[in-house]
C-alpha cells in the first residue's frame, strides 16, 4: 500500500508529549517537511492526525474557526477550508462535497500502514489505497481509506507534512496540546442497532482500548476509547434519535485563560450557539464548553485533560453523570433540562487539576503583578 517517493525528505522528530515545544526546524520539500517518528516498533494507530467535516458555508467557517478557536486558515479553495493548530499543515478541513466526516489516524511509517491495511483486509474490511492526489490534499505521505459501520470515513496515514513556518494563531494565545496525543478527540452518535458493531470495529479491528463506559437498562450506551495517554480519542454514543452523526470535536488549549477568552467571544457573539456551558468532565477531567459550529455539530474547547497509563488503564463504569460541575445543556441561549444520558447514581465531588508545562507555579511569591500577569496593548 505504501507509495514509493524518491525525493529526499527532512526527518523531523517533533514529539513533545505535552505539545509545548516550538515548531521543529525543517528542511523543506518545497514548502513542506515530512514528520518521522522514533516509534517504528509500533504497528498500531498512534494518534488522531486530522479531521475532515462536511460544510456548506465555507465563508462562515473561515470567520468562525479563527475567531472562536484561534485556528490559522492554512488553505482556501472553492470547495474547502483547511486550518492549522500547530506545525502540521492539515489538522481540520471543511469540505463542501463531503457527506460524512472522515478521521485521519497516524501510524509510525509505511510498514505499519501496510500491516494495518493487511490486518483489516484479512478481517473482511474493504480497504482502498489513497491516491497521490488525496495524500497531497490531506498533507500526508501515504494513506489508505475505509469506512466504519456507521458510515464515517476512516483514513490511516503516515508522514504528516509539517509547515515551513510556525503556527500563527488568529489571536494572541499559547496554542494547543497536540504532539503524540493527537489533535484532540471526537464523539460519534450512532444508531443503537449499530452501537455494538461500531465499538467492536474500533476496539477489535483498529486496536483502541476501553477507557470508560455508561450503561442504561443493562446495555452499553456510551464507550470512551483511547490509543495513547489522552484519556480518550474517540467516544461512541447510542443515539436515541436513531441517526449517525458527529456529536462533537474537542481541541485542548494549553492555558485555561485561552479557553476563557474563547468563552467570552462565544458569550458576546454566539450566545445562542452554546451547546453546553463551561464545566468539568468526570472522566477526562477536562474543563471546557461546547459551541455549535457552522456545520451544526459541536466543538468542545477544553483545558486540563487527563493523561493515563494507556497500557495499564482499567476501564470503569461512569455512574456519577458526565460532569463534576457545569456543562448545562443549552438550546437557543436557554437552559434545557435533562440529557440523553441515564440519570447518575452517584455524585462527583472533586478531582485534582491536571496541570502541565508552564501553566502552573508552585511556591512562588512574586513581588509585583507584572511578574505573573501578561498583557498586550489594545489597538
Amino acid at each position: 500500500m505504501s507509495q514509493d517517493n524518491n525525493q529526499p525528505a527532512s526527518l523531523i522528530q517533533r514529539r513533545d508529549l505535552f505539545g509545548l515545544g516550538a515548531v521543529a526546524a525543517s528542511l523543506a520539500l518545497t514548502d513542506k517537511g515530512w514528520a518521522a517518528t522514533d516509534r517504528s516498533a509500533s504497528l498500531g494507530l498512534q494518534s488522531l492526525g486530522y479531521v475532515v467535516v462536511p460544510g456548506k458555508d465555507l465563508d462562515a467557517w473561515g470567520r468562525w474557526a479563527p475567531e472562536v478557536f484561534g485556528l490559522q486558515l492554512a488553505d482556501s479553495s472553492a470547495a474547502t477550508r483547511v486550518f492549522r493548530m500547530d506545525d502540521h499543515l492539515h489538522r481540520l478541513a471543511v469540505d463542501l462535497g463531503a457527506q460524512m466526516p472522515s478521521f485521519g489516524w497516524e501510524v509510525a511509517g509505511p510498514g505499519a500502514l501496510d500491516a494495518m491495511a493487511a490486518r483489516l483486509d484479512a478481517a473482511g474490511v474493504k480497504v482502498a489505497s489513497g491516491s497521490r492526489a488525496l495524500a497531497s490534499q490531506r498533507g500526508v505521505r501515504d494513506l489508505v481509506t475505509l469506512t466504519d459501520p456507521a458510515g464515517n470515513g476512516v483514513e490511516i496515514f503516515h508522514g504528516p507534512a509539517l509547515a515551513h513556518s510556525p503556527f500563527q494563531a488568529a489571536r494572541t494565545m499559547a496554542g494547543f496540546r497536540t504532539g503524540p496525543l493527537g489533535m484532540g478527540h471526537f464523539a460519534l452518535m450512532v444508531q443503537p442497532a449499530l452501537f455494538e458493531k461500531t465499538t467492536s470495529f474500533y476496539r477489535g479491528l483498529l486496536g483502541f482500548r476501553l477507557s470508560d463506559y455508561t450503561i442504561s437498562k443493562g446495555a452499553m450506551v456510551v464507550e470512551f476509547m483511547h490509543i495513547n495517554p489522552r484519556e480518550h480519542s474517540i467516544a461512541v454514543i447510542a443515539n436515541p434519535d436513531n441517526k449517525n452523526e458527529l456529536h462533537h470535536l474537542m481541541m485542548e488549549m494549553l492555558f485555561m485563560d485561552d479557553v476563557g477568552r474563547s468563552y467570552d467571544i462565544v458569550l458576546d457573539k454566539y450566545n445562542d450557539r452554546i451547546g453546553l456551558t463551561m464545566g468539568r468532565h468526570i472522566n477526562d477531567l477536562m474543563t471546557s464548553f461546547y459551541v455549535r459550529t457552522p456545520s451544526e455539530f459541536l466543538m468542545e474547547c477544553g483545558w486540563g485533560g487527563l493523561l493515563i497509563d494507556s497500557e495499564q488503564w482499567k476501564a470503569d463504569e461512569l455512574t456519577a453523570g458526565g460532569s463534576i460541575w457545569g456543562h448545562q445543556l443549552m438550546k437557543d441561549g436557554q437552559p434545557v433540562e435533562g440529557t440523553f444520558l441515564p440519570p447518575p447514581t452517584a455524585r462527583a465531588l472533586r478531582a485534582p487539576l491536571q496541570v502541565y508545562g508552564e501553566n502552573f507555579e508552585v511556591g512562588r511569591r512574586p513581588k509585583a503583578l507584572d511578574q505573573v500577569l501578561k498583557t498586550e496593548p489594545l489597538t
